[in-house]
């Protein structure tokens, strides 16, 4: 039977297979944006000031987790190829360097955490009790995060051997953790902001712990031997040839949402509020993307291993199936914003300039969920196959290149005109350049590298 389960990225059909593979991590990922929607409906009970600081940690917070998960993605597409490949040796040696990695990460946040969060928040804004409540908060978040890193590198080496069940066990452990202790250290620990930020790194910990344990247990793909290991460069440049450009799309965001901020507390009527709005909207918007990665999650490894094996119908089969899940979700995320966005702003004990201004912000950037699914299922494939780097263009373009520049203008245009709503319409309009650039983009690989593939059987 280890022999079934080993080889079912290479023989099970592709519909069944991308539900085994993704449907545990799909639930887990609606466990954390369920999560993510409790967290701060408990924070904004605190006040929309601290829920404004939250949404301002968002930026650090956000790339701190896609180095965490840029390095994974590189770790979970070689070993998926090495294993396709019938390539123990290597398998091992990625999976070790993968571990090492992380915990370079967190040192990196550790420092950070340490010395550098007020200065983050200071470039934000001037006002003292945002800037005191966003310090308590992210540097617990940093100074604690070797949970986030070591439970993300621990997942992704149960998936890529096929076993994503146990990543619904460990990320729904620390979901649930989280949900649990966020009111008892916010409101009967009287820790406030800080005691959100306690609960989330409880949670991370104790997810890395049962992640590890059942890496150990249940993952005989896989044989780590950290006593004897020596980091190698040329596996680090390999792991970072697939995982810079998913770190780079992260740092983009980051960069993009840091931008955004300053651009909303300029130019927008509602200052801080239109801060707070857009950061509501990333926490909302995990109801819809979240689960989608979380799909993406089981593709990456199903595509890279018929890749590793040579397998063209049951690469494009699984591409086309991403594509159609992805995308039927995406549009459905989008009806909810684009019919719901009052009930939605409620959750977070929104005031009535909230409502007023956050109603049309979500209609207008709920809508650019239509494209997103096929642009999401076809980056998959790009990291798949060692292309990263064309996500990163992807990435590059949609929210630097095009968004931040239109949402500039707009924003400026709108202060003048009256209407403030106008900067929200940079966002369908830098979807629109990313579906054009994925698309592009898959043709120029499809044409380069997956033709070339032999065509293989499907199952």
């Amino acid at each position: 039977m280890e022999g079934q389960r080993e080889n079912k990225m290479g023989v099970m059909p592709i519909p069944k297979l991308i539900l085994n593979m993704s449907l545990p991590m799909i639930v887990s990922m609606l466990v954390q944006a369920f999560y993510n929607i409790v967290d701060s409906f408990f924070v904004a009970k605190v006040s929309e000031q601290s829920l404004t600081a939250v949404s301002l940690a968002f930026p650090a917070q956000n790339l701190m987790i896609g180095v965490a998960t840029g390095t994974a993605v590189g770790v979970n597409a070689l070993l998926s190829r090495s294993l396709g490949e019938k390539d123990q040796a290597r398998a091992n040696a990625i999976a070790e360097h993968g571990v090492f990695l992380a915990l370079v990460g967190y040192l990196i946040f550790l420092v950070f955490g340490l010395f550098g969060t007020r200065a983050f928040f200071a470039s934000q804004t001037d006002v003292k009790q945002i800037m005191d409540y966003g310090v308590d908060y992210l540097s617990v978040i940093c100074c604690f995060s070797f949970g986030v890193f070591g439970q993300i590198m621990f997942e992704r080496l149960m998936q890529s051997t096929g076993r994503t069940i146990y990543t619904m066990f460990t990320q729904g452990l620390g979901a649930i953790i989280n949900i649990i202790l966020d009111p008892m250290f916010i409101f009967v620990f009287h820790q406030g902001v800080r005691g959100a930020a306690i609960a989330t790194v409880i949670g991370q910990i104790v997810a890395f712990m049962l992640a590890v344990y059942l890496n150990h247990t249940k993952n005989a793909d896989v044989q780590l031997d950290l006593r004897k290991f020596r980091p190698k460069l040329a596996i680090v440049g390999r792991i970072y040839a697939i995982g810079v450009p998913s770190i780079i799309m992260m740092a983009i965001g980051s960069v993009m949402t840091f931008a955004m901020n300053k651009i909303l507390i300029v130019y927008h009527v509602a200052k801080e509020t239109a801060a707070t709005i857009f950061g509501v909207y990333f926490k909302l918007n995990s109801f819809v993307f979240m689960p989608v990665f979380g799909l993406n999650n089981g593709i990456i490894p199903i595509v890279a291993y018929n890749y590793g094996a040579q397998n063209r119908r049951r690469m494009l089969k699984a591409i086309k199936v991403a594509v159609i899940f992805v995308g039927s979700y995406t549009v459905l995320g989008a009806i909810v914003f684009m019919t719901l966005p009052g009930p939605l702003l409620s959750i977070f004990n929104a005031s009535e300039v909230m409502l007023q201004y956050g109603k049309p912000a979500l209609r207008i950037i709920g809508s650019t969920f239509i494209f997103a699914g096929v642009c999401i299922a076809l980056g998959s494939t790009f990291q798949a196959l060692g292309y990263g780097v064309y996500s990163m263009i992807v990435s590059l373009a949609r929210q630097l290149i095009v968004l931040v520049p239109a949402a500039f203008l707009l924003a400026r245009l709108g202060l003048k005109s009256g209407n403030s709503d106008l900067v929200w319409y940079a966002f369908p309009i830098a979807e629109i350049a990313s579906l054009v650039t994925t698309l592009v983009l898959f043709s120029r690989l499809y044409n380069n590298v997956i033709i070339t593939v032999p065509e293989g059987r499907e199952a």
